[in-house]
This record gives structure tokens, sequence and C-alpha cells, in this order.
């Protein structure tokens, strides 16, 4: 039993604790940021006024829904999670966060749940990818390019996952050719220092497939968007998506 104890007492000592947290009877929620943000305080601090907006509208919901109907919570109280990871850093200053989201409210299966934030340290705010792009219309130029490019990676995932009677336009009819309705964006890493090798857009369960597909990632190369680049694109894209980089899990 001693190896065992030890290896107990090491996996307890990593488990990250809560940047902000609420427990009762009915809602257990939880906040995290990963280290790199916790070492920006103009960063941290955005990102945990989010968090804990989210955990308290998650536990007056919690709070409201077991008043009318205690049975809901026979499981025990519900349960969430709220994680923020630094993804990537660009040309010094652009930093991609995933947030990533667990809900338990005792249904059939936990829910979950991703979005992206871009900040600007230099801004010291978040911003949008627009500048890096000539035009952002819906249904301009770019955006059916970032369409295009969206659908046929999400086509290549299918497939190594078996799931290519998924890949179907009925699966992606959430996608449209507007930057708000691509999926959650972030900027890819690159096998060059400094720059990004393109988009990810990130998908939680069900946006464009079954529940039991889980989550997807579509990457679209920077070279497909390279028409469409303003300067400050054309500074901050370049390389190759690291081999890592395409786990499928990001």
């Amino acid at each position: 039993g001693m190896i065992a104890c030890f290896a107990t007492v090491a996996a307890f000592a990593a488990e990250p604790r809560p940047e902000a947290a609420i427990k009762n009877k009915s809602v257990e929620a939880s906040v995290f940021l990963d280290d790199k943000i916790k070492a920006d305080a103009v960063l941290s601090a955005d990102c945990l006024t989010e968090g804990r907006k989210w955990i308290d509208k998650n536990a007056a919901e919690a709070a409201a829904s077991r008043k009318q109907d205690p049975v809901m919570f026979r499981n025990g109280a519900w349960s969430f999670e709220r994680n923020y990871a630094v993804r990537s850093v660009v040309d010094g200053h652009y930093v991609s966060i995933v947030r990533s989201d667990y809900m338990d409210t005792g249904g059939a299966h936990p829910n979950s749940d991703v979005d992206t934030i871009l900040w600007d340290t230099s801004a010291k705010k978040r911003i949008s990818i627009r500048p890096f792009f000539t035009e952002t219309a819906d249904n301009g130029p770019t955006m059916k390019a970032m369409l295009k490019g969206v659908i046929a990676s999400l086509n290549i995932e299918k497939k190594k996952r078996d799931a290519t009677e998924t890949a179907t336009a009925e699966w992606y009819k959430g996608l449209e050719p507007k930057l708000l309705k691509l999926g959650a964006v972030t900027l890819a890493p690159s096998t060059e220092a400094g720059k990004s090798s393109g988009l990810t857009f990130h998908y939680p369960p069900y946006a464009v497939g079954p529940y039991a597909e889980g989550q997807y990632v579509a990457f679209v190369p920077w070279e497909t968007l390279k028409p469409y680049l303003t300067p400050e694109g054309v500074k901050i894209f370049g390389g190759a998506r690291p081999k890592d980089d395409d786990d499928g899990e990001r």
C-alpha cells in the first residue's frame, strides 16, 4: 500500500483550486483559470467577472428549480464547472482562450459547451478576428471561404471517427457564412514562433453531430484565407499547424 498511498497524495496535491465557487444543497459550481491566465491580472479579472456571473445565474436557477420541483434533485446537487484555458499566444499579445463548460442537472447525461475569447494584452480587452481580414460581411467572400474551409475540415474529422454518415448538410445547417454563425474561433498555434497557422473553430456536442460524437474542432489553414488578409493578418499568420495540436480534444 505504500506506493498507492503516495500516488493518491500526489494526485490530491495536483488538484487545481477553483478561483470562484458556490456550494449548497441545490448546486455545486466552480470556475477555474489556468496558470497563464492567472499570470495576467487584467485578463484574470475579466474572465473571473464573467465566470462569477455564470455561477451566480446557475445557482439562482437551481434554487428556483429546487423550490418548484425537489424531485429534480433526488440524485444530489446540480453541478457546473467552467474552465478558462490559453490555447495560443500570437505576436506576443493576441491570446486565444477556450472556455469549456460542464453541466450536470440530473438529466440522462451531462452537457458540455465551448466558447472562445480573443484577448489583446496590449489593448487590455477582448477583440474579434475582424481586424485580420479586409472584409467580414455576412455572406461575403471571406465568410464564404471560411465556411467552405470549416466544412472540409469537419468532413475530414468525421472520416477519422468513422462518422461519415453525419457529414451532411442537415448536421451543418447551423453553420452560416457569418462570423457569429461559424462557431467559436481561436487563432491556432504554429510551428513558427509567435505566428498562427490559421483558425480553429470549436463545437460542443450536438452542434455539428450527434451527442455521441462529442466535440469537434475544425481547422482552416491561413493559406486558404490569404486573399482576404489585412496587413495585420499578413503579419500574424505563418507556418503550419503543430502535429500535436490535431488531437481533436481541443
